[in-house]
């Protein structure tokens, strides 16, 4: 095997010698995709180039498995200004008097590899990633959320991970300003050695102000302007580490491929350019520039993004990039993903205005050591994508080639497998919803939530915890025009592991549905949503055929419920992540297809929580309970996963949502709850909680506990037959199943339990 001025000529290798040479490399490329990339160079392709297509073609950069099924979901719409095509999508929630849009800006990212690696600053950097993939559309960030999937509570290690995580989430959010506005937490044995944690961040911006992630046009000679933390060796190769099976064996070589965070620096990042937004907006000068977030491959991938998603080529000199560490390789330099920096396209005249901004103004050297902005390469018409360093050519290809990675139509095909309902005998109805209460899926988790801020920028309306969804008023400050100035938007995130090992498809269905009734509950419309898809192997079809089949049960869903606003459009997928190869020696993760949806009030006063509020109220049931019992809590505590689990009629769940938020507006509904994990019983004994008043109730108690989808109301008998109206408009069927009470019992049929003895068993440390 000859190697020479640093390239691999795969051709002239025998099958072996390709697989030994990648591996000494530690290139992450399969031996055709080796041999791919030489047919597509006409050549040998130098070290740096096997590099960078391992990055840019892995899975959590180019979707290389995952694309061709992607593009079946609906991305655009009316109330859509970006769909998921940039670092981060915009819905509108806002129209002032001009008729100047104001759009929310969702990003929605996983960091699963590197948190279970190093949990703490996993979780940081991923907090770090998404902010700035929000920031660098030119908005202003005001929130995160967090989906959370950790191994089984009695596992120290899993414990020691969970704490890790949810510390670094808190120290980075928390550093940096931004509130945590919701949240979904799960553990499951099958996460023992594979946590999931997402994020998703929120951030507003009108819609003339809006900054791209591309070059703009007439762009040739730009200058490429790198901005932040000098280049070290941290994050090298984590978009790749990200794209492979997790092994125990690899662990402390794969802490190299793990970022380090430095929120100050962070923080002070957002600050200068969001001031550097507001200068450029005043200039007029906008649509001249671009800017990106670097993230996966670094310098590389934001570079040649930038300017293949404008049409051109670049060049990049890595003499000039400023670096913290001497003797790198130049590989690393070109894809360390070093964080707390951006790159901005730039025209010349405007390149020293802007390194002013950060050298100067905001002084950045003086703010982190080697921290600052350079001009680091150029905007060119060729369309190649060129690196040199110390006047040697690294990387010489079309950067189209390089952007659009290799994708795969992969083989996938149903797994045999037959699921059965348990035989349970007689089963206590009270024991079972004090041991519900306090399993660790419904238990309090505000040992997680209270690690975090939740009113800092003064904008949150619902923290994490008061109801099904967080609410914001993201424009109440004089800031922005008085007649939007009280719009509400609402985020909530759901799913259910369970649900995934019996049917990927009603998995997916089931989370898009519940993160978008989560929402209605505080009375928000659904306006969008996002995906953030966790899954074990592609390269096996059992496997590959769950990511098809939740990725078909989420556009049923999406396609089946319509927006509110504009009653022929289906809901949009506006943003999201792949992440796969969550797998381990100890096997694959369930399917978790990770949702987050965000909607709208037109008033942030308008919204409600899930606490009863007074005593002789009306208690509502919503949505018809069914024997759909699989993968519930409930069959969890009997070690069972059963068959027949939630499958809502889209329809029906939209006109619920329709008739519920027209009765919220109206202020016709003091309390409404979800029904999902624990089923009714549990959803009414959190509604109890907050003010510990009672209900009395009557209905069927062999479906106390099944999880079909459906809201429970508090309504006052001074607008039952208002809010009966409403609901018949939609054609939705309610039934009033009892009362609340000041005797402080959950009655349901012949069993109580007191409120306090409940919420004792809840509260309970379980984790």
């Amino acid at each position: 095997m000859s190697i020479q001025n640093d390239s691999f000529d795969f051709a002239k290798m025998t099958e072996a010698e390709r697989l030994a040479c990648l591996k000494q490399y530690q290139i992450a490329l399969s031996s055709e995709e080796a041999l791919k990339i030489q047919e597509l160079l006409k050549r040998p392709p130098s070290l740096s180039e096997c590099i960078l297509w391992g990055i840019q073609g892995s899975e959590h950069c180019s979707y290389k498995s995952s694309r061709i099924h992607l593009k079946t979901l609906t991305t655009n719409g009316p109330n859509v200004i970006s769909g998921a095509k940039e670092d981060a999508g915009i819905v509108a929630v806002a129209v002032d008097r001009k008729g100047h849009r104001y759009g929310l800006v969702v990003s929605h990212e996983s960091h699963n590899h590197p948190s279970q690696i190093v949990p703490f600053e996993g979780a940081a950097t991923g907090i770090g990633g998404n902010v700035r993939d929000v920031c660098c559309m030119g908005a202003t960030v005001i929130a995160n959320a967090d989906g959370l999937r950790f191994g089984a509570t009695n596992q120290h290690k899993s414990q020691w991970v969970r704490q890790g995580v949810v510390a670094g989430i808190a120290s980075y959010s928390n550093a940096i300003g931004v509130p945590n506005l919701a949240g979904d937490v799960y553990y499951d044995e099958r996460y023992n050695d594979n946590c999931l944690v997402t994020v998703v961040s929120l951030g507003i911006i009108r819609e003339d102000q809006i900054t791209h992630s591309y070059a703009p046009k007439n762009a040739e000679g730009y200058d490429l302007i790198l901005i932040g933390k000098p280049t070290d060796n941290s994050g090298f190769g984590g978009a790749s580490f990200a794209s492979v099976d997790l092994k125990e064996e690899d662990k402390s070589q794969n802490r190299g491929a793990v970022q380090e965070p430095n929120a100050f620096l962070g923080r002070m990042l957002l600050q200068s350019s969001y001031s550097l937004f507001k200068k450029l907006a005043e200039m007029g000068k906008l649509d001249e520039v671009g800017f990106k977030d670097l993230g996966a491959g670094g310098i590389a991938c934001a570079s040649v993004e930038l300017a293949e998603a404008g049409g051109y080529g670049a060049e990049v000199n890595l003499d000039a990039v400023h670096v913290g560490m001497q003797g790198l390789h130049p590989s690393v330099i070109l894809c360390a993903e070093t964080q707390e920096r951006y790159m901005w396209v730039s025209p010349p005249g405007l390149s020293e205005f802007i390194l002013k901004h950060y050298n100067e103004d905001f002084a950045l050297p003086k703010i982190s050591e080697g921290a600052r902005a350079s001009i680091i390469g150029k905007i060119t018409k060729d369309g190649f994508y060129k690196v040199s360093y110390r006047d040697q050519t690294l990387i010489h290809a079309k950067a189209e080639d390089i952007c659009k990675g290799i994708v795969y139509n992969r083989p996938h095909k149903a797994p045999k497998f037959e699921h059965t309902e348990p035989q349970l005998g007689k089963v206590d109805n009270r024991e079972s919803l004090v041991k519900l209460l306090a399993h660790p899926n419904i238990a309090s988790q505000q040992s997680i939530y209270e690690n975090y801020d939740k009113q800092v920028q003064g904008r949150t309306v619902i923290e994490r915890g008061q109801a099904d969804a967080g609410v914001m008023q993201p424009f109440n400050s004089n800031d922005f025009p008085k007649e939007i100035q009280a719009t509400g938007i609402a985020l909530s995130l759901a799913d259910n592991p369970r649900f995934g090992l019996i049917d990927p498809y009603w998995a997916a269905a089931n989370a898009v549905i519940e993160a978008m009734m989560n929402v209605a509950a505080v009375g928000a419309s659904p306006e969008a949503i996002t995906d953030c898809l966790c899954f074990a192997n592609p390269e096996k079809p059992e496997q590959m055929w769950e990511i098809v089949e939740s990725i078909k049960g989420i556009k049923a869903a999406c396609d089946g419920v319509y927006l509110k606003d504009y009653p022929t459009a289906a809901t949009p997928v506006i943003a999201g992540n792949v992440s796969l190869y969550n797998e381990s020696k100890s096997g694959p993760i369930p399917p978790s297809p990770m949702i987050a949806c965000v909607g709208k009030l037109k008033d942030a006063s308008a919204a409600i929580n899930f606490d009863f509020k007074q005593a002789g109220s009306l208690v509502v049931l919503v949505g018809e309970r069914k024997n759909e019992y699989g993968g519930s809590v409930f069959y969890a505590l009997y070690d069972e996963l059963g068959a027949h689990l939630p499958k809502p009629d889209f329809n029906t769940v939209q006109n619920q949502i329709f008739a519920l938020t027209d009765a919220i507006d109206k202020n016709f509904i003091l309390a409404a709850k979800t029904i999902n994990r624990g089923g009714f019983a549990v959803a009414l004994a959190r509604m109890c909680f907050g003010n510990y008043i009672g209900a009395e109730i009557r209905m069927d108690e062999s479906l106390l506990f099944s999880e079909s989808p459906g809201f429970i109301l508090e309504v006052s008998e001074l607008h039952w037959d208002e809010v009966k109206t409403i609901f018949n408009t939609y054609q939705v069927t309610i039934e009033l199943v009892g009362k609340t009470t000041r005797k402080g019992i959950i009655e349901i049929n012949d069993f109580g339990i007191s409120v306090k003895e409940a919420h004792q068993a809840w509260e309970g440390e379980h984790c």
